[in-house]
């Protein structure tokens, strides 16, 4: 559907990470309908600021969300990652 959305990119990306670790960037870009590259800048993005990592696993990435860390918008900054998550229905998964 074209047009505006009421999530970012960013955040779609980091929900989708957060439900499947596994997914692989191609899998997020066809659930989204954007690009690879754009998927990948934004996997990137969320990495170099501390909201994912990934582990590599065999020949697949296994990522991890720090829930923890605070939105980014200066009126939001009460809130974390992980509050909008479980609000869109994530839950957290126990670590292994």
């Amino acid at each position: 559907m074209p047009g505006w959305k009421f999530l970012s990119n960013h955040l779609l990306v980091l929900y989708l990470i957060a439900q499947q670790p596994r997914i692989t960037a191609r899998e997020i870009s066809a659930s989204l309908g954007i690009t690879e590259k754009a998927t990948r800048n934004i996997i990137t993005d969320l990495e170099t600021e501390g909201y994912l990592t990934k582990k590599k696993e065999g020949r697949r990435l296994n990522y991890s969300i720090d829930p923890d860390l605070p939105l980014r918008t200066e009126i939001h900054r009460d809130k974390t990652v992980g509050d909008i998550l479980r609000t869109l229905g994530w839950k957290k998964r126990p670590v292994k």
